[in-house]
């Protein structure tokens, strides 16, 4: 008997936690927009396909990207290899302002060590 009563409690605890959590959900999916899904890793290589690498682009591709002119495209293939795109400020490759143009245009895949 007294093995069916703590059952009893537990099914009756787990229904209260298991109602009060549906009726937040419930609550705030009307009251507040529900936070962006993450993306997979497949989503984020799909993305960064479309962006232009600074280890391996051409001049050309990079003078293509919006205020980048002949000097700027210069400084950042003599600056090559980046681990990481911000290391264009950093550097001191490119001002603050011009990086920010092209930052969610570019991507800087890490070398293949040789």
């Amino acid at each position: 008997m007294k093995i069916g009563w703590k059952w009893s409690v537990l099914a009756a605890t787990l229904a209260l936690v298991l109602g009060a959590a549906s009726a937040q959900t419930s609550s705030s999916s009307s009251a507040a927009p529900q936070a962006p899904k993450k993306q997979t890793v497949a989503q984020k290589i799909a993305a960064d396909q479309d962006k232009l690498d600074i280890n391996s682009a051409t001049a050309a591709q990079l003078k293509a990207l919006p205020g980048m002119g002949d000097e700027y495209v210069a400084r950042i293939i003599a600056g090559r290899p980046y681990t990481a795109k911000n290391q264009l400020v950093q550097r001191g490759i490119l001002p603050q302002t011009a990086y920010a143009g092209i930052s969610d245009k570019i991507i800087a895949h890490r070398p293949r060590p040789n």
